[in-house]
Protein backbone atom coordinates (compact mmCIF):
# COMPACT_ATOMS: atom_id res chain seq x y z
CA UNK A 1 0.00 0.00 0.00
CA UNK A 2 1.12 3.40 -1.04
CA UNK A 3 2.56 5.93 2.13
CA UNK A 4 1.00 8.99 -0.36
CA UNK A 5 -2.04 9.84 -2.61
CA UNK A 6 -1.41 8.98 -5.84
CA UNK A 7 -3.78 5.79 -5.30
CA UNK A 8 -7.46 6.79 -5.57
CA UNK A 9 -7.72 4.32 -2.79
CA UNK A 10 -6.13 5.63 0.28
CA UNK A 11 -5.00 8.83 2.14
CA UNK A 12 -1.45 9.23 4.03
CA UNK A 13 -1.61 12.45 5.95
CA UNK A 14 1.40 11.88 8.25
CA UNK A 15 3.66 9.52 6.52
CA UNK A 16 6.01 7.71 8.91
CA UNK A 17 8.76 5.17 9.24
CA UNK A 18 8.52 2.23 6.72
CA UNK A 19 8.82 0.39 9.99
CA UNK A 20 6.02 1.63 12.39
CA UNK A 21 2.97 -0.14 13.07
CA UNK A 22 -0.02 1.62 11.05
CA UNK A 23 -4.22 1.59 11.33
CA UNK A 24 -6.29 1.31 8.45
CA UNK A 25 -9.30 3.73 9.11
CA UNK A 26 -12.84 3.34 7.00
CA UNK A 27 -15.33 6.05 7.06
CA UNK A 28 -18.85 6.45 8.47
CA UNK A 29 -21.74 6.61 5.86
CA UNK A 30 -21.38 9.71 4.00
CA UNK A 31 -17.92 10.45 5.48
CA UNK A 32 -14.72 10.58 3.61
CA UNK A 33 -10.88 10.04 4.47
CA UNK A 34 -10.32 13.03 5.47
CA UNK A 35 -12.27 12.53 8.73
CA UNK A 36 -9.43 10.86 9.65
CA UNK A 37 -6.68 14.10 9.79
CA UNK A 38 -6.96 14.95 12.97
CA UNK A 39 -6.81 10.97 14.22
CA UNK A 40 -3.78 10.63 12.14
CA UNK A 41 -2.25 14.38 14.06
CA UNK A 42 -2.56 12.76 17.36
CA UNK A 43 -0.81 9.30 15.97
CA UNK A 44 1.84 11.03 14.37
CA UNK A 45 4.89 9.65 14.49
CA UNK A 46 4.25 7.05 16.60
CA UNK A 47 1.43 5.42 14.45
CA UNK A 48 0.77 5.89 10.78
CA UNK A 49 -2.65 6.44 9.64
CA UNK A 50 -4.15 5.18 5.91
CA UNK A 51 -7.58 6.61 5.51
CA UNK A 52 -9.86 4.95 2.68
CA UNK A 53 -11.38 6.71 0.05
CA UNK A 54 -14.62 5.02 -0.90
CA UNK A 55 -15.56 6.27 -4.52
CA UNK A 56 -17.95 8.88 -5.28
CA UNK A 57 -16.90 10.53 -1.91
CA UNK A 58 -14.88 14.08 -1.82
CA UNK A 59 -12.00 14.01 -4.42
CA UNK A 60 -13.95 10.54 -6.42
CA UNK A 61 -16.99 12.89 -6.68
CA UNK A 62 -16.81 11.37 -10.25
CA UNK A 63 -16.97 8.00 -9.65
CA UNK A 64 -19.89 6.31 -9.33
CA UNK A 65 -21.36 5.04 -6.08
CA UNK A 66 -21.63 1.68 -4.15
CA UNK A 67 -24.29 0.82 -2.13
CA UNK A 68 -23.44 -2.12 -1.40
CA UNK A 69 -21.14 -3.20 1.43
CA UNK A 70 -19.99 -7.06 0.55
CA UNK A 71 -19.07 -5.03 -3.31
CA UNK A 72 -17.39 -2.42 -1.39
CA UNK A 73 -15.72 -4.48 0.49
CA UNK A 74 -14.53 -6.77 -2.72
CA UNK A 75 -13.11 -3.53 -4.14
CA UNK A 76 -10.85 -2.57 -1.10
CA UNK A 77 -9.56 -6.21 -0.55
CA UNK A 78 -8.25 -5.84 -3.82
CA UNK A 79 -6.25 -2.68 -3.07
CA UNK A 80 -5.48 -4.16 0.30
CA UNK A 81 -4.22 -7.53 -0.78
CA UNK A 82 -0.70 -6.40 -1.66
CA UNK A 83 -0.32 -4.14 1.15
CA UNK A 84 3.29 -4.60 2.90
CA UNK A 85 2.90 -7.31 5.82
CA UNK A 86 5.71 -6.63 7.79
CA UNK A 87 4.49 -3.66 10.00
CA UNK A 88 1.92 -4.46 12.80
CA UNK A 89 -1.53 -2.84 11.39
CA UNK A 90 -4.77 -2.42 12.70
CA UNK A 91 -8.18 -1.59 11.00
CA UNK A 92 -10.48 1.33 12.60
CA UNK A 93 -14.30 2.05 11.87
CA UNK A 94 -16.57 4.05 12.70
CA UNK A 95 -20.23 3.36 11.85
CA UNK A 96 -20.90 2.29 8.54
CA UNK A 97 -17.31 1.82 8.52
CA UNK A 98 -16.82 -0.69 11.16
CA UNK A 99 -18.91 -2.52 9.18
CA UNK A 100 -17.03 -2.29 6.15
CA UNK A 101 -13.44 -2.79 8.00
CA UNK A 102 -15.19 -6.28 9.50
CA UNK A 103 -16.15 -7.02 5.87
CA UNK A 104 -12.80 -6.45 4.81
CA UNK A 105 -10.66 -8.71 7.30
CA UNK A 106 -13.01 -11.60 7.06
CA UNK A 107 -11.78 -11.26 3.37
CA UNK A 108 -8.86 -11.17 4.23
CA UNK A 109 -8.16 -13.70 6.54
CA UNK A 110 -10.58 -16.34 4.33
CA UNK A 111 -7.67 -15.09 1.00
CA UNK A 112 -5.19 -16.53 3.34
CA UNK A 113 -3.49 -12.91 3.08
CA UNK A 114 -2.40 -11.11 6.54
CA UNK A 115 -5.13 -9.37 7.98
CA UNK A 116 -5.35 -6.88 10.53
CA UNK A 117 -3.50 -7.30 14.30
CA UNK A 118 -6.46 -6.15 15.71
CA UNK A 119 -9.88 -4.49 14.64
CA UNK A 120 -11.19 -0.94 16.26
CA UNK A 121 -14.84 -0.65 16.02
CA UNK A 122 -16.92 2.18 17.12
CA UNK A 123 -20.00 3.83 17.07
CA UNK A 124 -21.88 0.64 15.56
CA UNK A 125 -24.03 -2.14 16.80
CA UNK A 126 -22.60 -5.79 16.41
CA UNK A 127 -22.75 -7.08 12.87
CA UNK A 128 -25.55 -9.78 13.74
CA UNK A 129 -27.61 -6.88 15.93
CA UNK A 130 -31.04 -5.89 13.50
CA UNK A 131 -32.50 -3.19 13.38
CA UNK A 132 -35.49 -1.82 10.81
CA UNK A 133 -34.16 1.03 9.44
CA UNK A 134 -35.03 2.90 6.19
CA UNK A 135 -33.15 6.04 6.55
CA UNK A 136 -32.06 6.19 2.83
CA UNK A 137 -35.83 5.82 1.38
CA UNK A 138 -36.77 9.20 3.21
CA UNK A 139 -37.60 12.74 1.58
CA UNK A 140 -34.90 15.11 1.53
CA UNK A 141 -36.57 16.91 4.32
CA UNK A 142 -36.48 14.41 6.74
CA UNK A 143 -33.36 12.52 5.61
CA UNK A 144 -31.61 16.19 5.95
CA UNK A 145 -33.32 16.16 9.22
CA UNK A 146 -31.43 12.40 10.27
CA UNK A 147 -27.94 14.16 9.43
CA UNK A 148 -28.73 17.09 11.79
CA UNK A 149 -29.57 14.78 14.18
CA UNK A 150 -26.72 12.33 14.74
CA UNK A 151 -24.47 16.00 14.54
CA UNK A 152 -21.74 14.42 11.53
CA UNK A 153 -22.09 16.62 9.03
CA UNK A 154 -21.12 20.53 9.04
CA UNK A 155 -24.60 22.40 8.98
CA UNK A 156 -22.81 24.63 7.10
CA UNK A 157 -22.52 22.40 4.05
CA UNK A 158 -26.13 21.29 4.70
CA UNK A 159 -27.25 25.01 4.09
CA UNK A 160 -25.11 25.94 1.05
CA UNK A 161 -27.48 24.47 -2.01
CA UNK A 162 -24.68 24.14 -4.57
CA UNK A 163 -23.55 21.20 -2.31
CA UNK A 164 -26.78 20.05 -0.58
CA UNK A 165 -27.47 17.49 -3.57
CA UNK A 166 -24.52 16.01 -3.50
CA UNK A 167 -24.01 15.60 0.15
CA UNK A 168 -27.47 14.25 -0.08
CA UNK A 169 -26.69 11.21 -3.25
CA UNK A 170 -23.34 10.47 -1.35
CA UNK A 171 -25.20 9.98 2.18
CA UNK A 172 -28.13 8.49 1.00
CA UNK A 173 -25.92 5.60 -1.24
CA UNK A 174 -24.27 4.94 2.05
CA UNK A 175 -27.41 4.98 4.05
CA UNK A 176 -29.02 2.33 1.87
CA UNK A 177 -25.22 0.07 1.54
CA UNK A 178 -25.21 -0.18 5.54
CA UNK A 179 -29.10 -0.31 5.75
CA UNK A 180 -29.81 -3.32 3.55
CA UNK A 181 -26.59 -5.41 4.87
CA UNK A 182 -26.77 -8.88 6.59
CA UNK A 183 -24.33 -10.28 8.40
CA UNK A 184 -23.06 -13.91 6.82
CA UNK A 185 -24.40 -16.72 9.51
CA UNK A 186 -21.05 -17.13 12.53
CA UNK A 187 -19.12 -14.55 10.42
CA UNK A 188 -16.32 -14.23 13.11
CA UNK A 189 -12.61 -12.85 13.17
CA UNK A 190 -9.77 -14.82 14.64
CA UNK A 191 -8.20 -10.99 16.17
CA UNK A 192 -8.87 -9.15 18.91
CA UNK A 193 -11.83 -6.95 18.35
CA UNK A 194 -12.19 -3.12 20.36
CA UNK A 195 -15.63 -1.52 20.53
CA UNK A 196 -15.69 1.61 21.14
CA UNK A 197 -19.12 4.08 21.71
CA UNK A 198 -20.66 7.14 22.64
CA UNK A 199 -22.35 6.37 25.69
CA UNK A 200 -25.84 8.69 24.61
CA UNK A 201 -25.69 7.14 21.39
CA UNK A 202 -28.98 6.17 19.64
CA UNK A 203 -27.64 4.68 16.91
CA UNK A 204 -25.83 1.79 18.77
CA UNK A 205 -27.11 1.28 22.17
CA UNK A 206 -23.89 0.18 24.58
CA UNK A 207 -25.26 -3.52 24.94
CA UNK A 208 -25.35 -3.83 20.97
CA UNK A 209 -22.04 -2.82 20.56
CA UNK A 210 -21.31 -5.57 23.17
CA UNK A 211 -22.22 -7.67 20.85
CA UNK A 212 -19.29 -7.45 18.70
CA UNK A 213 -17.75 -10.12 21.29
CA UNK A 214 -19.84 -12.81 19.43
CA UNK A 215 -17.36 -12.06 16.29
CA UNK A 216 -14.45 -12.71 17.21
CA UNK A 217 -12.44 -15.71 18.64
CA UNK A 218 -9.89 -13.97 20.30
CA UNK A 219 -9.46 -11.43 22.86
CA UNK A 220 -12.85 -8.71 23.25
CA UNK A 221 -12.48 -5.37 24.87
CA UNK A 222 -14.88 -2.46 25.02
CA UNK A 223 -14.60 1.12 25.59
CA UNK A 224 -17.06 3.44 26.66
CA UNK A 225 -17.05 7.09 25.88
CA UNK A 226 -19.25 10.59 26.86
CA UNK A 227 -21.06 11.77 23.85
CA UNK A 228 -23.36 10.52 21.19
CA UNK A 229 -22.99 8.73 17.71
CA UNK A 230 -19.66 11.19 16.94
CA UNK A 231 -18.39 11.07 20.17
CA UNK A 232 -14.76 10.56 18.86
CA UNK A 233 -14.86 15.02 17.42
CA UNK A 234 -14.11 15.75 21.27
CA UNK A 235 -12.12 12.53 22.04
CA UNK A 236 -9.64 11.77 19.66
CA UNK A 237 -6.31 11.69 21.90
CA UNK A 238 -8.30 9.10 23.77
CA UNK A 239 -9.23 7.66 20.71
CA UNK A 240 -5.75 7.48 19.67
CA UNK A 241 -4.35 6.13 22.80
CA UNK A 242 -6.70 3.08 22.39
CA UNK A 243 -5.36 2.43 19.15
CA UNK A 244 -1.76 2.89 20.39
CA UNK A 245 -2.68 0.39 23.28
CA UNK A 246 -4.15 -1.71 20.79
CA UNK A 247 -1.27 -1.88 18.35
CA UNK A 248 1.33 -2.19 21.16
CA UNK A 249 3.10 0.32 21.16
CA UNK A 250 2.54 1.71 24.80
CA UNK A 251 2.80 -1.00 27.12
CA UNK A 252 3.62 -3.72 24.70
CA UNK A 253 2.89 -5.33 21.51
CA UNK A 254 -0.74 -7.15 20.90
CA UNK A 255 -2.15 -5.56 24.30
CA UNK A 256 -5.98 -4.61 24.24
CA UNK A 257 -7.06 -1.38 25.18
CA UNK A 258 -7.52 -1.07 28.93
CA UNK A 259 -11.11 -1.18 29.75
CA UNK A 260 -13.45 1.57 31.44
CA UNK A 261 -14.13 5.32 30.21
CA UNK A 262 -12.52 7.99 28.86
Amino acid sequence: MPANNRDRWVRCFHPTAETSPQVVCFPHAGGAASYYFALSRALTPHVEVVAVQYPGHQDRFQEPLIDNIPVLAEEIVARLRTMDDRRPRAFFGHSMGSIVAFEVARRLHQAGVQGPHALLVSGRRGPAVQRVERYHLLADEDFIAELRAIDGTDPSLLADPDLLDMILRVARADYKAIETYECPPNATLPCPIVALVGDADPRARVAEVAAWAGHTTGKFDMKTFPGGHFYLNTHWPHVAEVIRYALGTETGRGQLARPGGA
